[in-house]
């Protein structure tokens, strides 16, 4: 990376008469940026972005730039078009440039990027053309199994993926709605990792078509990626009417293309993005609809722009509402009982504990209602990996109690689909070093660089692109409602990453350089020091915008 060559420290003397000398010498030193640090992926969000902005400086075409910044990012994660649309971007959040016109946007570029990938064919690199002699079975199609699937089949084993339902994707097929997440661009990421060589089978549920422990036999190790499809019931009185639904039911029904009839009246249960995508759909079948959620919007769990599509496309947001009881009529649901909370002491989870109001019960007429307030794992089949309520419990890179079994994703804890990605990839690895006999090497999370090392004031202001968005008027349930950078945007966009922490060529270090001491080096290799005519005055550390030199 073109570091400072690793020189003795010169004898301190005076390169000019009368100079102030110092005993600090310069070393670059790559520091760890935020957004990498904020990536559960660990993407090299910097390496890919300055690779774009900087294409022209190493003489090569966007397009060249773009597919190097592609498989950078597959790396790690084989779903870039997927994470650029319904990830939260939690990388964002940690952008330095948040101190000046706003984040990068990173989500957006991501997107970008892999829609590039899908119009233009790219296909995944493999790391070996070496084929391993053993085979590895994957349960469950969801973003953690086929990461998992990826990062083994990319390495040389024949992998066979096990899937219960009719399709791969698990609850990115399942469980977001369609104008989130198109189904072609769902289906083009799979297909190519399918292209790597992983085997498909769907229609296969452990426990009834094959058992747990035949595909051990089958396979010297597994990977148990099978998601948190089945919705938590509410607890009162009423909910076994046949127009009460689970938010994961619900959702699994749409997204299989099967008829819904809600009614005129939907109210949903719940704050989490089920609740929120629940509702929405509901609104786009014809419902007017409503969310009950016992804390307040603070707290509220869903992705706040989802929130914010709710609220703009007419969904009633109650807070500060519980349920107490269905109301039924010959069978079925014809309202709910509900009283008003309190917010009290915080829970386990941290946030203020929601306690009811006395004399506050009121009612709401429904045609349908949707409990949509957590979901867990359906473990039938694999009782052995989970003890009472418990989940599948790992270590940190996937191993369970059980020899040569992994898991990862949803059915050990909720969360994001980069999450469950990371996950997968990690487990991979896991099952590659025991099956090659090679030692793990714990992940350290790297210290990352923080605006307090950096120059902000040296970058250029640059206003952040933002997507566009289909009017109200104009949603349903399969047009997307975000739009994509276009190629202009996205070059512009590129330019707005500061490189926090990695030499970009500016030639600040060499400009404030009094002595002659940088000298430039072939592109890409940036500069080395003369320490022998260095004095330490610092400038060059001083004066560095992005925090790539230190003084030792």
């Amino acid at each position: 990376m073109g570091l400072f060559k690793d020189v003795k420290k010169p004898v301190i003397k005076a390169a000019s008469v009368g100079a102030e000398i110092s005993p600090l010498r310069p070393r670059y030193a790559e520091k760890a940026p935020p957004c990498a640090c904020g990536c559960p992926s660990g993407s090299d969000v910097r390496g890919w972005l300055t690779t774009i902005a900087q294409a022209e400086a190493y003489g090569r075409t966007n397009e060249q730039a773009y597919e190097i910044a592609w498989r950078m990012i597959t790396e790690r994660n084989p779903f870039p078009a997927v994470c650029g649309r319904v990830c939260p971007h939690p990388c964002e959040d940690s952008c330095n440039r948040a101190g000046k016109e706003g984040p990068v946007a990173i989500n957006a570029m991501e997107r970008f990027i892999g829609d590039m990938a899908i119009s233009k064919g790219w296909k995944l690199s493999k790391l070996t053309e070496e084929r391993q002699p053993e085979t590895i079975g994957v349960i469950g199609s969801g973003p953690a199994g086929l990461s998992c699937a990826y990062q083994l089949a990319r390495r040389g084993y024949a992998v066979t993926v096990y899937e219960a339902f009719p399709e791969a994707g698990g609850m990115l097929r399942y469980g977001i709605p369609r104008y989130r997440l198109p189904q072609e661009v769902l289906d083009a990421e799979i297909q190519r990792i399918l292209d790597v060589g992983v085997e498909l089978k769907c229609n296969t549920i452990i426990g009834k078509d094959i058992s747990l422990d035949e595909l051990r036999q089958r396979h010297p190790a597994i990977f148990v990626g099978i998601g948190a499809h089945r919705g938590l019931k509410l607890g009162v009185p009423g909910e076994d009417a046949a127009n009460v639904f689970t938010g994961t039911e619900f959702l699994n029904r749409v997204n299989s293309g099967e008829p819904v009839q809600v009614g005129e009246q939907v109210i949903v249960i719940g704050g989490g993005d089920t609740a929120i995508d629940a509702a929405r759909i509901a609104k786009r079948l014809g419902a007017s609809t409503t969310i009950l959620y016992r804390r307040t919007r603070a707290e509220m769990p869903a992705i706040k722009p989802e929130i914010e599509g709710a609220l703009e496309e007419g969904i009633d947001i109650q807070f500060l509402a519980a349920p107490v009881e269905i109301l039924r009529n010959n069978g079925n649901a014809v309202g709910i009982r509900a009283i008003r909370m309190e917010l009290g002491a915080p829970d386990k989870s941290g946030r203020p504990r929601p306690v009811p109001k006395p004399g506050s019960e009121f009612e709401i007429p429904a045609t349908a209602i949707i409990a949509a307030i957590s979901q867990e794992p359906e473990f039938q089949g694999f009782d052995g990996l989970h003890e009472g309520k418990d989940w599948i419990k790992t270590d940190e890179w996937g191993a369970t109690a059980q020899e040569g079994v992994y898991a990862g994703g949803d059915d050990i804890q909720l969360g994001l689909a980069t999450i469950a990605i990371s996950q997968g990839r990690f487990a991979a690895e896991a099952i590659d070093a025991r099956l090659r006999g090679q030692k793990l090497e714990k992940r350290a999370a790297p210290a990352s660089i923080t605006t307090e090392r950096m120059k902000l004031g040296w970058y250029k202001p640059l206003d952040r692109h933002e997507r566009a968005h289909l009017p109200v008027e104009e949603r349903g349930l399969d047009n997307e409602i975000e739009g994509g950078l276009s190629e202009a945007q996205a070059l512009e966009e590129a330019k707005r990453c500061m490189s926090c922490g990695m030499c970009m060529d500016c030639e600040t270090c060499w400009m404030y350089c009094t002595n002659n001491c940088f000298i430039r080096l072939p592109k890409g290799e940036h500069y080395k020091v003369k320490l022998e005519v260095c004095n330490g005055c610092k400038k060059c550390a001083e004066e560095c915008p992005c925090g790539f030199i230190d003084l030792v």
